[in-house]
């Protein structure tokens, strides 16, 4: 009963898959583009927008980090706009392994992806980037330091921030996923806590624009307090177990 029934998506070859992927990728890649294309006009009030209140005058440090910063800003604006096509084309990608009533929650997925990314990166912009801005600029100037920023430091260093907790705020969903394909448990979630902290601790090492430790504390927190919010999801919306056959019945239907 329980089984999943095989279908021609799950005998694909390899090759298959791999051509299915290089699909989904490249008409992902195409609808950055062409989101890069139409925010790249609107680059210079997304930088001004970035600037937080208080800081010192951005100075570019070389003939081209304008060029290269307002290149990277509109990608991060176009990835932004186009990221609803991108979770489509995820979704698309990981259906042929869903069951067929489960392959109807693909606007429901891209919708609440996006929201949750929208949501990490807003939280980001309101209080954790001016937060860590004002932590490390006081600490330089109760020393005696004057800050003279970069343009493309500080934008590398607010964008890989406002990235990571986009991310950061995807967890919860991407557990649920998990357990709504059979992959994890909400149990076995919870017993591995301690290897979840390890690995929680390595994603914010790598997600973290800098190496000091009070930003890595800045993404860890959120990290661990959105896994326990994952192992929610994965209780109420994760697949659930088959019952147990009673021994006894399971023998008579052996013998059967």
């Amino acid at each position: 009963m329980g089984r999943r029934p095989p279908t021609d998506d799950l005998r694909m070859p390899l090759t298959s898959h791999l051509e299915e992927l290089r699909s989904r990728l490249l008409k992902a890649l195409g609808a950055v583009g062409v989101g890069m294309a139409l925010t790249y006009a609107f680059s210079d009030r997304v930088i001004a927008l970035l600037r937080q209140p208080g800081l010192p005058e951005l100075y570019s440090l070389s003939p081209t980090e304008a060029f290269w910063t307002t290149l990277k800003v509109s990608f991060f604006s176009g990835l932004l706009l186009a990221l609803p096509v991108v979770l489509f084309q995820l979704w698309r990608f990981i259906s042929p392994g869903l069951l067929p009533q489960e392959r109807r929650y693909t606007m429901p997925f891209v919708a609440l992806a996006y929201l949750f990314f929208l949501l990490g990166v807003l939280f980001c912009y309101g209080i954790v980037l001016p937060f860590a801005l004002k932590f490390l600029v006081g600490f330089g100037l109760e020393r005696g330091i004057k800050p003279l920023f970069s343009i493309g430091m500080y934008m590398d260093f607010s964008l890989k921030f406002l990235l990571a907790f986009g991310l950061i705020f995807e967890l919860p969903l991407v557990l649920t996923l998990l357990s709504r394909l059979g992959l994890v448990t909400p149990q076995f979630l919870s017993r591995n806590r301690r290897y979840a902290l390890l690995v929680n601790a390595i994603l914010a090492a790598l997600l973290t624009p800098t190496s000091d430790v009070f930003n890595m504390m800045l993404t860890l927190m959120p990290l661990i307090a959105f896994y326990e919010l994952g192992i929610l999801g994965a209780r109420l919306f994760g697949r659930k177990a088959p019952p147990e056959t009673d021994p006894a019945v399971k023998e008579l239907e052996t013998e059967a």
